[in-house]
Parts: C-alpha cells; structure tokens; sequence
C-alpha cells in the first residue's frame, strides 16, 4: 500500500457472477461504499495499524461485505456484514487473491486465481496467503463471513482474504455455531434482521503454518443490533482448543479481549437504549446452544458415526478435497445413507423431547426461583424499611434531647431574669431615699429667699391692709358725723325760718 492511495476493482466470473475487490488505502478513514456494513457508517476504532488493509468487497457490481485485512499475519482482522441471507444453493469453489495487495503498481484490475497471478504479479505472496500456505498442512481456509451465510450464489466470501487457517473440526464447530446463533438467537430478536450489523474477527497466535499465516487463538464474533427503542449489542468468543464451547460476553468485555483495546461499534451501539429483555432471550437461546454442542460433542467422542457431523457437513462451504471417494466408497455411501437418515431422525426425536423435557423443568424451576426471589425481596424490603424507621428514631434521639436542654435553659435564664428585676427594684427604695436626702440641703438653701420674699409681702400686706383699716374706719367715722351735722343744722334751719 505504501504511501498511495488508490482503489481497485476486479472482477471475475464463477457461475455467471461477478466478483469485484475495492481496496482502500490506509489514509482513508472508512472503506468507502461497504461503511453501509457497520453500525452509524463507522468503522471500528481503534484497530489502525501499517500492516492493515481495507478491503471492500463486491459481486456482481454490488458491495457484499467488508474486511480489514492483516499483510503481517496474512489472515482478516475481522469481516463485517449486515444480516445473514442464507444462499439457496452451492457454488463452485474458485479460491482468490488480490493481485495490488501484493503489488500496488500492477495494472490488474480484478481478483484472479492464484496460478493466473503467479506470472502477472510481482512479489505475489509477500502481504497475503496463497492456496499454496494450506497444502500439505493440518488447516483448511476458514471463512469469517461463510458462503453458507451469502445470499450471493457467486463466490463473494471465496477470497483469501476473508480466510484463516482452521482445522477440519474446529471450522465445522465454527460453522454450525455461527448458523445457530443467526438463526435461533440473533436474527429473531432483531425485527426483520434489517437493522442487525455483525462482525467476526480472529485474534491471530504465535503459531503460523509455513512460518507465514497465522493460526487464530481465537476467532469471535460481534452483533449490533439497531432497532429504534429495542436495540441491543452482544459478543462471543470461541478458542480454537477442540474442547472449547462457544462463550457469550458483553462486548466491552470482548473489546478488553481484543489487540489494541478497540471500540467495536460506535457509542458502543447505542448502549443507553438497548433492551435487556431482548437480551436476556438471546441469552436463553445461547444457552441452549451450548448445551446441544456438550452434548455433541460427547456423543462424536463416543460415536464415530456422528449424525451431528452430517449436519455441521451440510452448512460448510464446498471444499475442493485432495482425495477423491473411489466407486466402492460412493456404493457404501448410498446404501448408509438410509440408515443415517433413520439414525438422524431417532436422534432429532430424542433431542426434541429432551429439550422439551429441560425446557419444562427450567420455566418450572424458573416459576420457584421467581417465587423465592420475590419473597426474599419482600421480607428483605420489610427488614430494611424496619432498621430504616429505628435508625430514624435513633438519629432523632439527640436532636429530642437538644430540643429539651434548649427549653430548659431558656426557662432558666427566664427566672433569673426575673430575679434580677427584683433585686433591682429592692435596691431602688434607699438609693431613692439617699438621693432625696443629699438633695434637701439644696431644696432648703434655694426655698429661703423665696420664704423671706413671701414673708415680707405678707408684712407689707398686713400693714397696708392696718392702713386701709384705720383710713376706712376714719372715714366712716367722719361721714356719720357729717351727716349726722348736715340732718341737724337743716332742721334748724327750717325752724327759724318758720319762726319768721
């Protein structure tokens, strides 16, 4: 890829179909048309690295899928695809490569085989497995997004690049686990399946076959669903050990599993409005799914004739085998068929009325659990709510008691209040008394010229008025005698004239 950035298509009929790669470069940020194949149209995050290569993948002019591919380990990182559209039938097997993986400069267009690209492609081999990686080995092309999966009768999912190395069983375990998780856990909680958007990923080891393709620790897989108000996201993880069953974990925690910590889907899928109930179905089925590949699993250790293994052969993509069956075998095959058939369907019987059978005893033992669960939470509320009202007692004690000694000392400051007023009023009476004896010298001292002054206009009175005594008794006297004279000497008067 180096420093360019450039894009290229390719294209090659198998089966009347066209297969087309886009390759992105580095410095982009998404993977162009295939962002529809991730949730919100983003990426992962967290996952950018040199030796990473964005691959959109086509088929017949329309994008499929998308996967990021690893040049160092020469295996995907991860693929991702909307909601599974199982093919209506088989394809012939035409196993690809990208020829500018390899060589950026070469002027092919198209994904080609791998004998075609040997003469036409420099360093072909140097960034991403060959078919030539998996001959003479233990380990067959595991696909991430399986043919069965694809809507597409074409050969879309038949690229390397959507490869890495599994063993026969592990692959077929792989297989069938990816079937029954679509089919039974996430599709059907999902609406219509239109707004579900999965990831499948590796998470490659320290072994690599050939000293070149890195042989997966794990492989795990990612499902986001996005269906307004009842969304949901889920994780599992399945280690490469024959023995290892399918785990489900939250995607957090598989984020925390992953090479560089990366966040799988934007926002963590809308992780404030997902729906737990949804779920916690999901989770009941996943359970079950694990129960029936223990119980697989330890009928094929004990049977070699393993109708389970006619079953997982059903869902696997058609792998081109180095042996090819001799008449005799085909003879065999056809006259066993009908007894496997017959064998299958004792099986399928059995399998039935035993899940029916747990499936009774769980929802039974699901109805006491619910039944206990609600009276320890009853009686466990009751407790709470009684230590509540006695440790709100408690706590009340000291402010009752503050309360009182409050009251209490306000009346005592009341009387001696009150005690103090009367001390003030007894001590009032002599302070009175003393103040109105040092005062009378000053009252006595002031009221003697007043006192004189009164004294004398009494005197001045009482000689004015002995005055006015004696002038007015004069004066009466001398009026009396006045007239007295004036009546005598007229009548005098009057007689000497009469005399005359």
């Amino acid at each position: 890829m180096g420093t360019a950035r450039w894009l290229a298509l390719g294209s090659l009929f198998a089966l009347a179909g066209l297969l087309e790669g886009r390759l992105v470069g580095e410095e982009e940020a998404g993977f162009g048309e295939c962002d529809k194949f991730f949730y919100a149209g983003t990426p992962p995050a967290g996952l950018a690295a040199d030796s990473h290569v964005k691959i959109c993948q086509r088929a017949e002019g329309a994008e499929r899928f998308a996967t990021l591919y690893s040049t160092r380990d020469r295996i995907p990182v991860y693929s991702a695809f909307r909601a599974p559209r199982p093919a209506p039938g088989g394809a012939e097997q035409r196993w690809l490569v990208e020829p500018q993986i390899d060589d950026p400069n070469s002027n092919l267009e198209e994904a080609i085989n791998e004998a075609e690209a040997i003469t036409s492609v420099n360093s072909l081999g140097s960034k991403q497995a060959l078919n030539t990686d998996y001959l003479d080995s233990d380990y067959q092309r595991g696909q991430l997004y399986p043919f069965s999966l694809s809507s597409d009768v074409q050969v879309a999912t038949f690229t390397l690049t959507n490869s890495a190395p599994m063993t026969q069983s592990f692959q077929e375990r792989w297989y069938v686990n990816l079937h029954s998780l679509m089919d039974r856990a996430l599709t059907p909680q999902c609406g219509s399946g239109e707004d579900l958007y999965i990831l499948t990923g590796t998470v490659p080891s320290d072994y690599r076959v050939k000293d070149k393709v890195a042989v997966p620790e794990f492989v795990w897989l990612a499902a986001c669903c996005a269906v307004p108000g009842g969304g949901w996201a889920m994780g599992f993880v399945k280690h490469t050990r024959d023995s290892d069953i399918i785990e489900d974990v939250m995607v957090k925690d598989l984020q925390k599993l992953l090479p560089f910590n990366p966040q799988l889907f934007q926002n963590n899928c809308g992780e404030t409005e997902q729906d737990t109930e949804k779920m916690k179905k999901i989770l009941e089925v996943v359970n079950q799914i694990q129960d029936e590949e223990r119980m697989v699993q330890s009928q094929k250790n004990s049977s070699p004739l393993s109708s389970t293994r006619s079953k997982r052969s059903t869902l696997l993509p058609p792998e081109a085998s180095e042996e090819s069956s001799s008449f005799l075998g085909k003879l065999m095959g056809f006259i066993a068929t009908p007894f496997i058939k017959l064998f299958q369907l004792i099986y399928y019987l059995v399998v039935a009325i035993l899940k029916n059978i747990v499936y009774l005893l769980w929802c039974v033992t699901k109805q006491v659990i619910n039944g206990i669960e609600s009276c320890l939470y009853r009686l466990g509320s009751a407790t709470i709510s009684y230590f509540m009202a006695i440790g709100e007692e408690l706590v009340s004690i000291p402010w009752k008691v503050l309360k009182v000694v409050a009251k209490v000392i306000r009346a005592l400051l009341r009387i001696l209040c009150c005690l103090l007023k009367a001390i003030c009023r007894v001590l009032s009476i002599p302070v009175r008394v003393l103040v109105d004896v040092a005062t009378f010298p000053v009252y006595t001292m002031g009221a003697i010229p007043i006192v004189c002054k009164d004294i004398a206009l009494g005197l001045g009175g009482t000689v004015s008025l002995l005055f006015d005594t004696a002038f007015g008794t004069l004066g009466g006297l001398f009026q009396v005698v006045f007239s007295v004279c004036k009546r005598i000497g007229y009548k005098v008067t009057f007689d000497n004239s009469g005399e005359l």
